[in-house]
């Protein structure tokens, strides 16, 4: 069913391509509603339009917050045209048919990444656009709802194939397009307002996201699978390689999560299957990746490779030894990217403009969402405590504290060994804690080779809840072990280690993932 367009209303916050659509509208002979700026620029432009106060007889009021709040608008927006009481009521009240509503809002997004005034960012809450444009969209029948100049073209195609009127097909796509926009604009109003109130779980949860991209498919090819961003765009950015998956992206967080943690420039993470299977930190940057490596070279095989530095020829030179899936780093300079983009579909990741964001982890399974802050409590030396009779160094401390962090972003039941703040073995994701030490320790054994003055030191996710997970680390050589208290055992444990003669420190926090 196609619907004659011979009234529009325009309300516009962003004016671009403004001048595109004035030309179409004027071609077709489509009287134009205006207010505000949008009325005089209109106007500056060369064509004609209607202020809404001279069409509804009404001023606009209350320092402009009331005007397109008019029955006029809305039953012009909202009558059925086929309804014959509804062009009665409209004949009797001389209201007239509007059949095109274009609107975009006030930014109360972008003006919220510019201010922090209260008082501001509620001047900028759109009350009018969206009405309009919720009105418009109920009644898409018969009305058409334009909300972003990136429809003009379309619309203008359709106008013309049309001859002047726009396609039920069109308009109904159009509808779904404005109910998406009213709510995301409402969810980014709602969130801020919770902030502001410190209201973390309210009674109401909207998540806002904007469509990066529609991805091949998920964790598996029978899956369907899209990336959104809280911004229009993601914070990395692809330098070359083919298109990243659903198992990429997982992988590239897991391994920021963990780069973002480690002192700048001096760390690199590889990622498995969102585990880490080699974390290293060192003031040598070629040390620091080659001593990742080495934690486990063979689960390295197509991973990812997080540097939290600028990747140098050097470096690359390394990194192009073996397969790897996607690199990150924090900038490349131009000889590595020669080297790195003669792989075709080797992904490089341009992670420099990244910001750590402080939002919510959202689990779903079946109706349910599952939501909880993020676990990214800075590590600072009150929160530990040494236990045991036999007192660590700084340098031991410090590497503890190293294998804890690196530990917290390992799936549960996590077991981190490390010597010289770098991992040399790991298990992970256990439903037993010793299943977890024997895989960490068989990492060890198999690809580091430990002299007996080495100082190999242990950090558990959890408490250990009896002395056997303590007693097969130490006698694999660890010698200084850090874990979460809390166990009704803590006391044996701590009578156990001291019978042992290793450092103890606990933990004020515990650090499961799963």
């Amino acid at each position: 069913m196609s619907k004659k367009i011979k009234r529009a209303i325009i309300s516009l916050s962003d004016k671009t391509k403004i001048k595109l659509i004035l030309n179409t509208l004027k071609k077709y002979k489509i009287n134009v509603i205006s207010s505000g700026g949008t009325s005089k620029e209109i106007k500056r432009l060369g064509y004609k339009c209607t202020e809404v106060s001279d069409y509804t007889n009404t001023d606009e009021i209350l320092d402009g917050r009331v005007k397109t709040l008019h029955p006029k608008l809305y039953a012009g927006i909202l009558s059925k045209r086929d309804n014959k009481n509804h062009k009665k009521e409209l004949k009797k009240y001389n209201h007239e048919e509007i059949d095109l509503v274009i609107v975009n809002f006030y930014p109360f997004e972008e003006k919220l990444k510019l201010t922090s005034n209260h008082n501001k960012l509620i001047e900028n809450i759109d009350i009018g656009g969206p009405t309009l444009v919720r009105a418009a969209a109920k009644n898409y029948r018969h009305t058409t709802i334009l909300t972003s100049p990136n429809q003009y073209k379309e619309f203008i195609l359709d106008l013309e194939k049309n001859k002047g009127s726009t396609s039920l097909e069109f308009r109904k796509k159009l509808s779904q397009i404005a109910f998406n926009l009213t709510a995301y604009y409402d969810s980014v109003i709602s969130e801020y307002l919770n902030d502001y109130n410190n209201d973390y779980f309210p009674q109401k949860k909207t998540i806002r996201g904007n469509l990066i991209e529609v991805l091949r498919y998920g964790e598996n090819p029978h899956q369907k699978s899209a990336i959104y961003s809280r911004n229009d765009n993601l914070d990395i950015t692809q330098l070359s390689g083919k298109k990243l998956s659903y198992n990429n992206y997982n992988d590239i967080y897991a391994a920021l999560n963990i780069s973002q943690t480690l002192p700048k420039n001096t760390g690199t993470v590889i990622i498995k299957h969102a585990n880490p299977c080699g974390v290293s930190i060192n003031n040598s940057k070629i040390k620091s990746y080659k001593e990742a490596l080495a934690c486990d070279p063979i689960s390295a095989f197509g991973g990812i490779v997080s540097c939290n530095f600028k990747v140098n020829k050097k470096i690359a030179i390394e990194l192009n030894k073996i397969f790897l899936e996607v690199i990150i780093g924090i900038g490349f300079d131009k000889d590595s990217l020669k080297i790195l983009k003669k792989r075709k579909n080797l992904r490089l990741i341009d992670a420099s403009k990244l910001k750590p964001q402080n939002i919510s982890s959202i689990t779903n399974n079946f109706d349910s969402l599952l939501l909880q802050s993020l676990d990214d409590k800075i590590f600072k030396k009150d929160n530990f405590k040494v236990v045991s009779k036999a007192k660590p160094t700084k340098k031991v401390l410090d590497d503890l504290l190293f294998a804890f962090n690196v530990c917290r972003n390992v799936k549960s039941n996590a077991i981190v060994l490390t010597k010289n703040s770098s991992t040399i073995g790991i298990g992970s994701g256990q439903p037993s804690r010793l299943d977890s030490c024997k895989i960490a320790i068989d990492k060890m054994k198999k690809f580091q080779k430990i002299n007996k003055n080495d100082l190999i030191l242990g950090a558990s996710d959890a408490f250990f809840p009896f002395v056997d997970g303590i007693e097969l680390l130490v006698q694999n050589g660890v010698s200084a072990i850090i874990q979460p208290s809390g166990s009704i055992r803590d006391k044996e444990i701590i009578k156990f280690a001291n019978k042992l003669g290793v450092v103890l420190v606990f933990s004020e926090t515990r650090h499961f993932k799963h």
